[in-house]
C-alpha cells in the first residue's frame, strides 16, 4: 500500500540547532529560580532522556508544581525563539529537498514537534518552510504529546489519510513509540547521532536510516 502522508519530527530530524534546546531548558530553569549550578547536570540528563516529548510535560517532571512548570515552559519558549531570531536554528541538510520530493510525488507532509505552537511557527517561518508542509502539529493541538499516538492520529485525521498509509520518522525513542502506537505503516528512526543508534535499535521500528535523505527511496521505492 503506498504512503500518502509523512509525519516528520522537527528538532533533531529536519531541524538542527546545535544544542539550543538544552541551553534553552537551562536558561528557563535558571530564570524560574528552580535550579542552581550544581543541579544543571541532572537537569540536562532528564532533558536528553525526554527529547521528542512535550516540553511542558518535561517541565512538569522537573518542577514542583503546575505554576512553576508553566512559568519555566514560557521562559523556554522565549529563549528558543530568541535563538531562532539569531538564526541559530537551521534546516538539516537535505530536509527541504526531501519535503519537496515527497510533496511532488503526492505524499503530504506534516511536521510534528514537542514545541509549543508559537515556537514551532517561529522555526517554520525562519526557515521559509510555510509552503513546504501541509500541516504542523504540537501536543497542545492534539491532547497528548509523544510517546502517545495523538500527533500522528490527528495528522492522519485532519489530512484524510488512513493511518495504514502513514510513515513516521524521527530521531528519538518517543518518535518511534508514537508512530508504532498510532499504527503507522512505516516507523523510522533517523540516526544522526551515532551514540543513539543502540537506543533506537532497541525501540519498535520498521527502518533505521543515517540521513534524512534516505527516507525518499523507502517512501518512493520506484523513484
Amino acid at each position: 500500500m503506498p504512503i500518502r502522508l509523512a509525519c516528520l519530527d522537527m528538532a533533531g530530524t529536519t531541524v538542527t540547532d546545535d544544542g539550543v534546546v538544552e541551553r534553552s531548558f537551562v536558561e528557563a530553569m535558571v530564570e524560574a529560580g528552580d535550579v542552581d549550578q550544581g543541579e544543571l547536570g541532572g537537569v540536562l540528563d532528564i532533558v536528553r532522556r525526554t527529547m521528542g516529548q512535550s516540553k511542558i510535560d518535561v517541565f512538569r517532571t522537573l518542577l514542583r508544581d503546575e505554576a512553576s512548570a508553566l512559568e519555566a515552559n514560557a521562559a523556554f519558549e522565549r529563549a528558543y525563539e530568541r535563538a531562532v531570531s539569531r538564526r541559530e536554528v537551521k534546516a538539516v541538510p537535505g530536509a527541504e529537498r526531501v519535503m519537496r520530493t515527497l510533496r511532488s510525488a503526492g505524499i503530504r507532509v506534516c511536521l510534528v514537534t514537542g514545541f509549543a505552537p508559537s515556537t514551532r511557527e517561529a522555526v517554520i517561518d525562519a526557515l521559509g518552510w510555510r509552503l513546504l508542509v501541509d500541516l504542523a502539529l504540537s501536543p497542545i493541538d492534539v491532547g497528548r504529546g509523544r510517546p502517545e499516538p495523538d500527533l500522528v492520529l490527528t495528522a492522519a485525521s485532519q489530512l484524510g489519510v488512513p493511518v495504514t498509509e502513514v510513515a513516521v520518522f524521527g530521531d528519538t525513542v518517543s518518535d518511534l513509540l508514537c508512530g508504532t502506537r498510532a499504527g503507522a505503516a512505516i516507523v523510522g528512526g533517523v540516526v544522526r547521532d551515532a551514540d543513539r543508534r543502540a537506543e533506537l535499535q532497541a525501540a519498535p521500528h520498521t527502518h533505521l536510516v543515517s540521513d534524512i535523505g534516505d527516507i525518499v527511496p523507502i517512501l518512493l521505492p520506484e523513484s
